[in-house]
């Protein structure tokens, strides 16, 4: 890749992240679709470059998850009881070939940040409820926890911080690191919002319901300085903007500028101490949907100026 290529910023992403899913899916599938088309019609896209990604490959996805259940899933075997605790029902024939290419897509973003030591996303992921042996809350595997591994097993890093900003608990990340020295877990989440039965990550920051941006991005600023303290060589940053007042699922009330601030303040602390990051979308789910598209547009264009400012000092 050459060095012009290098200076945009790589986002993943691939038309069946939206036409894998069901339009009867409880699931705002559009999002996808709508995002890529805001940002390329942005005069701020020059920084940005869109890119179709391959699909994670079983091996992949093994890093992070029992071998029983990644099988069930690739072979189409898991029971009902599985398939509704994940939820996107119903599935439709690509709910496979999607989720490897929404896997395949942070992979991809974890490896060009590992060559060029600036920042990638994933126009979709995030998946921070998938457990070890078992998905849940639209989650079926682990993005965060597959690159966290990828990371340190094949990209030598050493310390690795997930900074989860999604207004739901990342328990499947916590869980999968529990007893893992290497990867600091950090979630930022509403305390009454789903999952109710929340995992233990290495920090919970909770928030109660209805508290907006000033509340919010105090507790931002705690999560920073504990990612900060940590000294990590690599942040796995999950993204989500389902804090937004307008989000049908978030209990709380941050500002579109609120959210624009706690994007600042997490670029910013990358910025000053020139920490690769991988971007993960994560939730987003406001009625109606645009709120939470003019979020994530936000999010994208401001970390493509940041990896501009990183690579070309």
């Amino acid at each position: 890749m050459s060095v012009e290529n290098f200076e945009r910023m790589p986002i993943w992403y691939h038309p069946i992240y939206t036409e894998g899913i069901h339009p009867d899916a409880r699931f705002p599938r559009e999002r996808y679709a709508r995002l890529v088309d805001k940002i390329l019609k942005s005069p701020e896209s020059k920084f940005i470059e869109v890119l179709e990604p391959r699909e994670a490959s079983r091996e992949d996805l093994l890093l992070a998850h029992d071998k029983e259940y990644v099988d069930q899933f690739l072979q189409g075997e898991l029971d009902d009881k599985k398939i509704r605790r994940i939820g996107l029902t119903p599935w439709t024939h690509a709910i496979i070939p999607r989720t490897l290419r929404l896997m395949g897509g942070s992979v991809e973003a974890m490896s060009h940040v590992a060559k060029t030591r600036g920042l990638a996303a994933n126009m979709a992921g995030g998946t921070h409820h998938a457990h070890r042996d078992f998905g849940s809350g639209y989650c079926i595997f682990n993005d965060l926890a597959v690159c966290a591994y990828l990371a340190i097993e094949k990209y030598n890093f050493q310390r690795v911080a997930i900074l989860d900003l999604d207004v739901h608990q990342g328990d499947g990340t916590a869980s999968i690191f529990e007893k893992d020295e290497r990867v600091l877990t950090i979630s930022v989440h509403c305390s009454k919002n789903f999952p109710f039965r929340k995992s233990k990550s290495d920090y919970d920051l909770e928030i109660i319901p209805d508290l907006g941006d000033k509340e919010y991005l105090k507790t931002v600023e705690e999560a920073l300085q504990i990612c900060s303290n940590f000294n990590p060589d690599l942040v796995l940053f999950q993204a989500g903007v389902d804090a937004l007042e307008t989000d049908a699922l978030g209990l709380l009330k941050v500002t579109r500028e609120g959210m624009k601030k706690r994007n600042d303040m997490v670029f910013n602390t990358v910025l000053s101490s020139k920490i690769p990051m991988v971007i993960f979308m994560g939730g987003g789910y406001s009625k109606p949907i645009e709120h939470t598209v003019d979020s994530f547009c936000d999010l994208f264009l401001k970390a493509a100026e940041v990896n501009h400012q990183i690579l070309n000092p």
